[in-house]
């Protein structure tokens, strides 16, 4: 409904003329809208949040806002017990595949999941809704990211070895350590036997070769001779070879040693002659495999695709060398 426009009649101009509203009331009239307009909304407010007992569209967007971040939360952590399950598969091929190959001790349980403990670590997040979620996500992160790093520096070991593995597979101890002549027999085998002085059952920490006084005796891997013994007693007169990775061998109750102590050998140099030194009852060497520090049967590292024709070539080839 339109406003009808008042009239006053003017004196000087005999005419009527439309009448102007004062300032002072224009004033008052705006005035008296706004607050009247402040009023109801405060009222609408009340009533609202107060007696209906609803939450205002601010807290309404904030609650929506809130929900949706939760269910990405429950995503994440759903795809944080996924890429942990991705990493254990990774973990157990680096024990069982990858570090064995190289001749590496696996990495226990305790070194991959230590340092994930201490309740204190993630009490300022107690504070929070939600706070179980937003800790059991943090908490995730930090052992994926420890277990991630711990199974990085294990790939570095495994690739720097393997840049070496051509090294490595001339160091192995992977020949016979004398002629493959028939007049070389094996006399004793590996593992518990009955001890020749004393007859009792005793640990045989290598492998007895039975042949002639002098008998050439072989270094069967590249290496560096770090001990030459002259006993009387014991293994007797004996050298032992460090080829890395682990891996050392002996040759005991040699009737003498042909190298120097810090020579460098080649796989199939002559470094000592077939003896009866020491605590022996006959002509023999005494051969054996050390690996980081343990003594282990040697046939196991017997390469079984060397003809004798090979080895003999191999020798000469030591010969040359000398």
């Amino acid at each position: 409904m339109f406003r009808k426009n008042q009239y006053v009649f003017n004196k000087e101009t005999l005419s009527y003329e439309a009448a102007k509203t004062p300032v002072k009331t224009r004033l008052l009239r705006v005035s008296i809208v706004v607050v009247l307009g402040l009023a109801l909304f405060i009222g609408c407010y009340y009533v609202q949040t107060n007696v209906l007992g609803k939450e205002s569209i601010k807290s309404l967007i904030l609650e929506n806002r809130n929900a949706e971040l939760l269910s990405k939360l429950e995503m994440l952590n759903q795809k944080l017990d996924e890429e942990n399950n991705i990493l254990l598969e990774i973990q157990m091929r680096d024990n069982i595949v990858y570090r064995p190959i190289f001749g590496m001790d696996e990495i226990s349980a305790e070194v991959r999941n230590a340092g994930f403990g201490g309740v204190d670590r993630y009490s300022h997040l107690e504070q929070f809704k939600d706070a179980d979620i937003i800790i059991s996500s943090v908490m995730k992160m930090d052992i994926l990211a420890k277990k991630a790093y711990i199974q990085s520096r294990s790939f570095d070991e495994v690739s720097i070895l393997a840049k070496r593995a051509g090294d490595m597979a001339s160091c192995v101890p992977t020949i016979y350590p004398v002629s493959t002549a028939s007049r070389n027999r094996m006399s004793s085998s590996f593992g518990y036997r009955s001890d020749p002085f004393l007859g009792n059952m005793r640990m045989h920490s290598g492998i007895d070769i039975s042949g002639l006084s002098g008998e050439p005796i072989y270094a069967t891997g590249d290496g560096m001779v770090t001990d030459i013994v002259t006993s009387f007693l014991g293994y007797g007169n004996y050298v032992i070879i460090d080829h890395g990775f682990g891996y050392k061998t002996r040759y005991a109750h040699l009737k003498e040693s042909t190298v120097k102590l810090g020579q460098i050998v080649s796989r199939g140099d002559q470094i000592g002659k077939m003896g009866n030194s020491g605590r022996s009852k006959g002509t023999h060497l005494h051969y054996e495999v050390i690996y980081k520090g343990k003594p282990v049967n040697p046939w196991n590292y017997f390469t079984t695709d060397l003809t004798p024709d090979e080895y003999q070539e191999m020798i000469e080839n030591g010969k040359t060398r000398g």
